[in-house]
């Protein structure tokens, strides 16, 4: 939307949405809210020629998809690519059933083939979605989208802006680089070359002059950890990895791994034609740019707190996981590719998983049980930790203060050791694993069981 476009229709919107709008998916089949096409699509994120990706819906940015807190959402997703995928739905607390994982949640959804998700959002934020099979390439290819839960009611933000943020393997003519190489996989990941938000290089997006701004960053790289910084002094963090935090606290500078979201909120400058810059330390990431009438906002709105349980601290069970390098030899397959192991959980590395072939869990957990898990990294690389299915809090850290927080998704940094709690209130087999995804598929991923 450019500022001619939103001065033409400004004046009939009372209440600002989101300014500018992803696409949303257009004509879902009857019965359902949203349709997902998983297919290749020529998208124009380079500016010298189209890259072959694989999209929702035939496009890039993929469509939002939004929900409304406590309220049923049924998507229906088609798989008209030439192998199976799947979706999971990052950070929300769903039934196993939906989350998305091949074999321990769900089939593959084979080509040609459709599946049903079904379920009912519990908390409000900032979520996103992605498939679970073929990861570096689907995901690195474009298989990647916002999912905003709203609330049950509206907290009164003037304009809601939604943000992801991801590193493209493409050359400036449009074609991908590597996706991943052994070399780099043993380390922090292979890193994209073309920094976008919404696919677009540095955007500009136009926001009310003194308005209260609502912008959801969503980080859905494979393998960069973002770190969020302004100029502004007046930028609020006021939610976390899909949770609003008790305590809204200024923005001095935040890192993002893989898979991690943030909520930032500011009232807007008064006067049209101002701007705020946010940056990836000093690289610009994107501005707003004030347009309109000063809406003379002064506060900016409270988020309620989603419904996590508390954890019971003085009966957890404490669980200790060590995150490190794998040091055997890679063993090679009948058709002489290296299956590259680097990196392993408790000394166990992920092999993978069939349906005939299911590996025992890292832990077992007994329902309704409060536990601990002590987080060591043992390396020199971040590792965004993730847990599917719960929402946990982040209790202290030997490397940093922490105010406990609600995430889904804990970075470590190197030599990081780390505490979260949580109930173990949501029965089934869980996927936990490193979000930088050469990661997760040389290793550093398994599973825990609730029962």
């Amino acid at each position: 939307m450019d500022r001619r476009q939103f001065l033409k229709i400004s004046s009939a919107l009372a209440v600002i949405g989101s300014l500018p709008t992803i696409t949303l998916a257009a004509s879902p089949s009857p019965g359902f809210d949203y349709e997902l096409i998983v297919a290749p699509a020529n998208v124009r994120i380079a500016a010298d020629g189209d890259t072959p990706a694989w999209c929702f819906n035939g496009h890039f940015p993929a469509p939002v998809i939004r929900a409304k807190q406590h309220q049923p959402v049924r998507i229906r997703v088609v798989n008209q690519l030439d192998e199976p995928t799947t979706i999971h739905w990052h950070g929300l607390r769903i039934p196993i059933e939906m989350d998305g994982v091949p074999f321990l949640s769900q089939p593959p959804i084979m080509p040609g083939e459709t599946f049903d998700y079904e379920f009912t959002p519990p908390d409000a934020g900032t979520f996103w979605y992605h498939p679970h099979m073929n990861s570096v390439e689907q995901l690195g290819k474009g298989l990647v989208g916002a999912f905003i839960v709203d609330e049950a009611e509206n907290p009164g933000f003037d304009a809601d802006v939604v943000m992801g943020l991801k590193n493209w393997h493409i050359r400036d003519d449009g074609s991908f680089t590597a996706l991943t190489t052994p070399r780099n996989a043993f380390r922090m990941g292979t890193p994209g070359r073309l920094m976008t938000v919404n696919g677009k290089t540095a955007p500009t997006y136009y926001i009310p002059a003194g308005g209260a701004i609502r912008a959801r960053l969503a980080n859905i790289d494979n393998t960069l950890t973002y770190d969020i910084n302004s100029p502004q002094t007046d930028l609020t963090i006021v939610a976390i990895d899909g949770n609003p935090i008790a305590k809204p606290r200024p923005l001095d500078h935040h890192l993002m791994g893989p898979g991690m979201r943030l909520d930032l909120g500011f009232i807007a400058p008064n006067n049209a034609g101002e701007t705020v810059t946010l940056y990836h330390k000093n690289k610009v990431l994107m501005t707003f740019q004030t347009i309109g009438e000063d809406k003379q906002r002064r506060e900016l709105p409270r988020l309620p707190l989603n419904p996590i349980q508390a954890p019971d601290l003085d009966t957890a069970e404490v669980i200790r996981f060590a995150f490190e390098w794998d040091a055997s030899i890679n063993p090679i397959e009948k058709d002489g590719k290296v299956n590259y192991r680097f990196w392993t959980i408790n000394r166990t590395p992920w092999d993978g998983m069939s349906a005939d072939n299911i590996p025992a869990p890292l832990a077992t957990l007994e329902r309704g049980k409060s536990y601990i898990f002590e987080l060591s990294n043992l390396t020199q690389y971040h590792h965004p930790i993730h847990l599917h299915g719960h929402t946990f809090t982040v209790l202290q850290s030997n490397k940093q203060t922490i105010e406990p927080f609600h995430t889904d998704t804990v970075l470590l940094g190197q030599n990081e050791v780390a505490r979260i709690a949580f109930v173990a209130d949501n029965p089934g087999r869980w996927m936990y694993h490193c979000h930088v995804i050469e990661h997760l598929k040389t290793g550093l991923m398994g599973y825990i069981e609730v029962v």
